[in-house]
């Protein structure tokens, strides 16, 4: 048994049995992988995987027993590297951060800058990704933290915090019917045009639940992932626009106007998360710090500790 053949295995199963997406991730041949595979089979004594033909279906019993006990090894294997590094360059390195546009453009620069104040030899790497992707990026290794309003906490692999909590506002351009209207009602926004964020992003189902509840079928002319999209049209003319409130800002936006929405819509909460088990360097436990004070690396570790 070797590490090889134990990366083969989740990487099989990462990639939903296809042993040419496999063979070509690891940089090896077809004819490798099947045989690697093979070789830990014959030494365990079980069959891992269901075939038909050459073909892999699924995972047996055993192999769905041994997937986690992969996954423990690699991730433990992880951290040893990390530890390493944290003890001979504790201000060297690199952080991974997944997160999404809105999280990225409106929240982070302040942690950004303070992080790189702080430690200039680390390279600070932000991927903006859809929260799904941000999760995948989290329980493969991709990602040291995770930031978004959507999916992380219903992930028992991943262990989440509040950031913070936050509500949508209503955005029209200058000169709109609603600008002067003192208290905006979602009845009123139902006969609009509305443009507003994709399915699964900064808060979208809370915007749907409310108009569900009240019994309004609003019409959605436009989604996008992003607030700037979302103000740029709004502006066109094309519609009201739904975006989250940090997202405007008068200087920025002299053409539009946002309407105070927290009466319309639940608040919003934009969570941290980690992959539970993971060995986390000083300066990661630093980073989440800076975005929350009450995330001190000792709060954090006690609740990485945790079980399940």
């Amino acid at each position: 048994m070797n590490f090889q053949q134990l990366r083969l295995v989740r990487e099989t199963v990462r990639r939903n049995f296809n042993l040419t997406e496999v063979a070509n991730a690891l940089h090896t041949s077809q004819s490798g992988v099947s045989k690697h595979i093979k070789d830990l089979e014959d030494e365990l004594g079980v069959e891992l995987f269901q075939r038909k033909g050459k073909r892999l279906l699924g995972l047996t019993e055993p192999g769905r027993e041994l997937v986690g006990i992969v996954e423990r090894i690699l991730l433990d294997t992880q951290n040893i590297k990390k530890l390493g590094e944290q003890f001979s360059n504790r201000d060297k390195g690199q952080l991974s951060v997944a997160t999404t546009h809105t999280q990225a453009r409106y929240a982070l620069p302040p942690v950004v800058t303070g992080f790189k104040k702080e430690f200039p030899k680390v390279s600070l790497v932000l991927h903006e990704a859809s929260p799904t992707e941000i999760v995948s990026m989290l329980l493969q290794g991709q990602a040291d933290i995770g930031i978004a309003t959507e999916a992380l906490q219903d992930v028992p692999e991943l262990v989440t915090f509040d950031y913070y909590s936050w509500h949508h506002g209503v955005i029209v351009p200058e000169g709109h019917p609603f600008a002067d209207m003192n208290e905006i009602t979602l009845e009123a926004i139902a006969e609009q045009p509305i443009v507003t964020y994709h399915q699964g992003f900064t808060g979208r189902s809370r915007i749907d639940v409310a108009f569900a509840r009240a019994g309004l079928e609003p019409e959605i002319v436009m989604e996008a992932l992003d607030a700037d999209v979302i103000k740029a049209y709004v502006e066109l003319g094309l519609g009201v626009g739904i975006v989250a409130s940090m997202a405007f800002d008068a200087t920025r936006d002299p053409a539009l106007k946002m309407l105070d929405a927290r009466h319309l819509f639940a608040a919003n909460t934009s969570r941290i998360a980690v992959r539970r088990g993971s060995y986390l360097r000083g300066y990661a436990y630093r980073f989440m710090e800076l975005c929350s004070p009450s995330l001190t690396e000792s709060a954090v570790r006690a609740s990485l500790e945790i079980p399940i």
